[in-house]
């Protein structure tokens, strides 16, 4: 597919990449980046050759909040009818893993894409933050759900309240990124995750990411029956016999993500 606002490529076996390619505006989003965000990841989603994903921006920014232009005269009414917003929710439904590489700015709504991601892999010079409070609202697409369950109530706090920013090494310290790393060497970093997670077998990465979020939604008790359920569905694949095989043998595994 051809994309006015983004950049798509496979750069290693398993992989997809999506790049923002905003930089007038410092990958803002508006309606516009984020429908082809997430019909690009839909469309490697339903690609058997891509395993994992990663979505970054520019070195200088991630995505620097969402476009305030197309805001500005929104009412309510409008907000509450129109789709920019909701239609968010088709990133959380992506089955197989993504990783946010994230260098630069990360604020408000590229915080908040950032973390709807399942990991986060940082350069030294990424900066986190909600300032929305600063411009008379506050986040809409997560940035008090997903930020207080990463980080905690009193930094969540603060962050959306008083509009701090946290450093690489503090998101890195507060549980928000997985990973930091020099400016010259993160998206190649994220890349080879995600190249290392897509040799894993396919069925059981969609799986495991499935589970580990139903732990955000589920009581213990219920978290632990969806994983029962789904460690014992895994048992019907041609992966898992491959897998016990392969390690009685002494052996590469050979996925066929089946």
């Amino acid at each position: 597919m051809t994309y006015e606002m983004i950049l798509t490529e496979t750069p290693a076996p398993g992989v997809g990449l999506v790049r923002l390619n905003r930089p007038q505006a410092l990958n803002a989003l508006n309606g516009h980046i984020t429908r082809e965000i997430f019909e690009a990841m839909e469309a490697f989603d339903r690609d058997d050759s891509v395993r994992c994903m990663v979505l970054t921006g520019s070195d200088k920014a991630f995505a620097a909040g969402a476009d305030i232009k197309q805001m500005e005269d929104m009412s309510a009414v409008d907000m509450f009818a129109g789709q920019d917003f909701t239609d968010w929710a088709r990133l959380t439904r992506v089955r197989k893993p993504i990783i946010a590489a994230v260098s630069g700015w990360a604020l408000g709504g590229g915080c908040e894409m950032a973390m709807m991601c399942d990991m986060i892999v940082a350069s030294e010079t990424a900066k986190f933050g909600q300032p929305e409070i600063t411009i008379g609202i506050m986040p809409g697409a997560g940035g008090t759900q997903r930020l207080t369950r990463a980080v905690g109530k009193a930094l969540a706090m603060e962050i959306t309240l008083g509009n701090r920013h946290l450093t690489a090494q503090e998101a890195l310290q507060y549980g928000l990124v997985n990973r930091v790393y020099p400016l010259d060497a993160y998206l190649n970093e994220a890349i080879e995750l995600a190249k290392k997670i897509g040799g894993m077998p396919g069925v059981a990465s969609v799986m495991i990411k499935d589970a580990v979020n139903k732990a955000y939604e589920m009581t213990l008790t219920e978290g632990l029956a969806f994983e029962k359920r789904n460690f014992y569905l895994l048992f019907g694949t041609e992966d898992k016999a491959e897998g016990m095989k392969a390690f009685v043998d002494k052996r590469p595994a050979q996925w066929k993500n089946k």
